[in-house]
């Protein structure tokens, strides 16, 4: 299989000295054979110059043969034979249509990848594959659903997933498997993927409420997780502090009130109204 090979062109500016003269020359010797042969001389010239820009390309072709690629930037003068076809070098990004998936637990997602790519191997861009940027397209499209049917969107515990990687949290992680994955994909069309990364991930429109919901209740549950540990915590500690203070004997009735009251003022939701006994502990 062939590879990239540099072109060493002549230098644009002498061609465009020489064409001036040719010119020159085929005007004044007009009249006898030798100018009308520098004119044509001249004519035949001009379509050999090619201008090259900053991380742009030209890739040389002889009559369907592959000659080589100019990379050097400025003026410059070929076979005028060539058939030259343009590759830029620069930096390219490429934002993915929403894609509707599964994930790994079979959840349809909405998902999108942004992708930051350029050409290193103009012979492979140009022709290893049809359109290198259709190509680029279609592959790392594929690479998306593949990648979104190997993690889940999100863990929960109800479901007994454990799963150290997700969609939604795990964006490092992710985004570096996405970036081995499209430039694997990739690597035929002579591609050097810079940089893969998430660019849209939702839940699909069928499913997302009730996924909303999901998410609401579990960190509900979680919260009111951490709220009970901290009022038995509190519970505790005044117990045992006026028990170690003797402010107050109480016997294992009173004491079951008292945390129950307790319990019931740390884990309300909602303010709580407290009635004064002016009695006794009995009344």
């Amino acid at each position: 299989m062939l590879t990239e090979k540099n072109h060493s062109p002549i230098n644009g500016y002498i061609m465009l000295f020489i064409l001036l003269i040719l010119l020159i020359g085929g005007v004044l010797l007009l009249r006898i054979y030798i100018g009308a042969f520098m004119i044509f001389a001249a004519i035949l010239v001009i379509p050999g110059f090619v201008l090259v820009n900053p991380n742009s390309s030209r890739v040389l072709l002889l009559f369907g043969k592959y000659v080589g690629t100019i990379k050097q930037n400025g003026l410059f003068w070929v076979n005028p034979f060539y058939t030259k076809k343009k590759i830029s070098l620069r930096a390219s990004n490429f934002d993915s249509e929403r894609l509707k998936v599964n994930d790994k637990l079979g959840n349809p997602i909405m998902i999108s990848t942004i992708l930051v790519w350029r050409v290193t191997d103009t012979y492979k861009a140009a022709f290893e594959v049809d359109d290198y940027q259709n190509f680029i397209r279609v592959q790392t499209d594929a690479a998306v659903r593949k990648l979104a049917s190997m993690y889940p969107y999100d863990n929960f515990a109800d479901e007994g997933l454990d799963e150290d990687i997700t969609l939604r949290s795990s964006i490092n992680e992710v985004s570096e498997a996405m970036e081995a994955e499209v430039q694997e994909r990739l690597s035929m069309a002579g591609i050097e993927v810079l940089e893969a990364r998430i660019g849209y991930l939702a839940y699909a429109q069928e499913i997302a409420n009730a996924m909303l919901k999901r998410q609401q209740a579990t960190a509900i549950v979680a919260a009111r997780h951490k709220i009970v540990e901290g009022a038995v915590s509190m519970v505790e500690m005044a117990l045992h502090e006026l028990s170690k203070k003797e402010i107050v004997t109480l016997d294992e009735e009173r004491k079951a009130a008292m945390v129950s009251n307790l319990m019931v003022v740390l884990c309300s939701d909602k303010d709580a109204s407290p009635i004064v006994n002016t009695g006794t502990l009995n009344h």
